[in-house]
């Protein structure tokens, strides 16, 4: 590549180029029309969008998906100010975010320019790292975006003052690779021992088990030990749902009765039920991809804070047989005795329709290798267990902060990155009210995907547990005769609502049919709530 730096917006060009992006998300702004120059000369693919939240969503999930950096660029102030919540997950994500914020010009600093305002002390609790950009740009940024992809991985931002005067040449870019923490042997040789000596073992799988690219090796170590495996968020997949140590459902046995649990790539939060209830004198064992990741509680018998390809590595060389056969089948007659408790509500015939009858008809039409995007509240949730997953790196949710909004976002990095597999979202109509509007990027870009909404009129987790705790509910009401089909269908896309069961999986076959930006809007039962034991904690 050859570029004549004379601007920073080269600079900044050169940089991302020399890490290997080739695509920026943004909301067009006059502040980042340098940017935009750099991009263009550069080769740089650019996808704009309706919402700066969107921009930032899209980047945060191109970065867990490809497992690199994912650039997003913004204008000032209110720009910038409108990205924080993906700015939020993707910190919480351990996601390489790189996100570019304009700045008013340093010249007049100070005087009140138009969105002048300083951002870095605002977002900097939310990214690895954030500053305003130097003239040293090409170096600065193609460190920071190897700092933000080194683990414990996380958001990097940078502010560009508009007259910022760059200095520097390409062969100041830093190409370097991320550093991948080796694990201590005798610590892969403590965790060796007890899960060879366990009679009743259980592997958490969580998201950075498929960042640091360690799906292959886990499952070397699946079967060197003969342990069974669960996953959560990112997890999923990393081990196919047919394997023979695969399972969904029986969790919560499994945690309640096992004498060691091995959490990987995870924190052990509230999804985890933060390690309460397991069984009393559980060996506790927490991998992950950092020190910084291990969780402080509760008290663990081995830790390891590395590259989790080499602690899975090193654990295959030293595994032997754990799980007796009766453990292992006692698990699988849970899952039998939990899916045949299912079976009924997913052929429904129920009016209004059974949230478990959209998945039950959404299994049918679904490739092995779709990506599935969660992004909901209530409807969603069934999705973890319902959706089955046999392809790393095939699954997107929200993460453990929970913020909803990020499905469209998240539908045009799938489409870009997977331009021939299927892609699905995953929404409730609470949901859509916040990014649905970038149906039209989806549309005008040219990326199909097929969106799945149930709508039950509510805010279904807020409603139903307000309810129990003071048998009334407020402010958790939305009006289901809202047609969203109809404003998809506005905004240029295939739109479908959907009232009786027995359509619900035609219409889904059309959407996927449709080569456009699809919606199905399945009219869910509203008093159907997914079963669960806290909504907060």
């Amino acid at each position: 590549m050859t570029l004549d730096l004379t601007h920073w917006g080269l600079h900044a060009a050169a940089a991302l180029s020399a890490r290997g992006v080739d695509t920026i998300f943004t909301l067009t702004g006059g502040h980042i029309f340098l940017l935009y120059d750099g991009a263009r000369q550069a080769g740089i693919r650019l996808v704009d969008v309706r919402h700066e939240q969107t921009a930032a969503f899209a980047a945060e999930a191109y970065a867990r998906l490809t497992r690199g950096p994912g650039v997003a660029a913004v204008t000032a102030g209110p720009g910038v100010f409108n990205t924080t919540s993906a700015l939020a997950t993707a910190a919480r994500n351990g996601s390489a975010l790189v996100l570019f914020g304009g700045r008013a010009p340093n010249w007049r600093w100070g005087r009140g320019s138009l969105q002048e305002i300083d951002h870095v002390p605002v977002l900097a609790p939310l990214a690895k790292h954030a500053y305003t950009a130097r003239p040293d740009l090409i170096r600065s940024l193609s460190s920071g975006i190897r700092e933000a992809l080194t683990a414990p991985r996380g958001p990097l931002f940078l502010d560009v003052p508009l007259d910022l005067d760059p200095a520097g040449t390409l062969e100041d870019a830093d190409r370097s690779p991320p550093e991948r923490l080796v694990p201590d042997p005798d610590v892969l040789a403590r965790i060796a021992g007890a899960v060879g000596s366990a009679r009743r073992p259980v592997l958490i799988a969580g998201s950075n088990v498929w960042a640091d690219g360690a799906a292959e090796s886990l499952r070397a170590f699946a079967e060197a030990s003969g342990i069974p495996v669960f996953a959560n968020g990112m997890g999923r997949g990393t081990l196919p749902h047919d394997h023979p140590s695969s399972f969904v459902r029986s969790r919560g046995k499994a945690l309640r009765e096992a004498d060691l649990v091995f959490v990987a790539g995870t924190p052990i939060d509230f999804r985890l039920g933060f390690g309460e209830g397991w069984a009393s004198g559980a060996k506790i064992i927490h991998a992950d991809s950092a020190p910084a990741l291990l969780s402080p509680a509760p008290a663990t018998f081995a830790s390891v804070g590395a590259d989790l390809d080499l602690v899975f590595r090193g654990l295959v060389e030293r595994a032997k047989k754990a799980a007796g056969a009766d453990w292992v089948e006692a698990l699988r007659l849970e899952e039998r005795r939990l899916e045949e408790s299912v079976v009924a509500e997913r052929a429904s015939a129920s009016d209004p329709i059974h949230p478990l009858r959209v998945y039950g008809e959404l299994a049918r039409v679904l490739e092995r290798d779709a990506i599935v995007i969660g992004d909901g509240g209530d409807f969603v949730s069934y999705a973890g267990r319902e959706i089955r997953s046999s392809v790393p790196g095939s699954w997107l949710d929200p993460g453990p902060l929970g913020c909803l909004g990020l499905g469209p976002g998240a539908a045009m990095a799938a489409r870009l990155v997977h331009p021939s597999r299927q892609v699905v979202v995953l929404t409730g109509d609470g949901a859509f009210g916040f990014a649905g509007l970038d149906f039209e990027s989806l549309v005008r870009n040219k990326l199909p995907v097929v969106f799945v909404m149930g709508n039950n009129g509510t805010w279904a987790l807020e409603k139903h547990a307000m309810r129990r705790y003071f048998a009334y509910d407020v402010v958790a009401d939305l009006d289901s005769n809202t047609r969203y089909d109809r404003v998809v269908q506005a905004l240029g896309g295939h739109g479908e609502r959907v009232t009786r069961p027995d359509e619900v999986g035609p219409a889904l076959r059309r959407a996927f049919a449709a080569g456009v930006p699809a919606l199905v809007e399945v009219m869910i039962d509203p008093a159907v709530v997914y079963p669960r034991h806290a909504e907060l904690a």
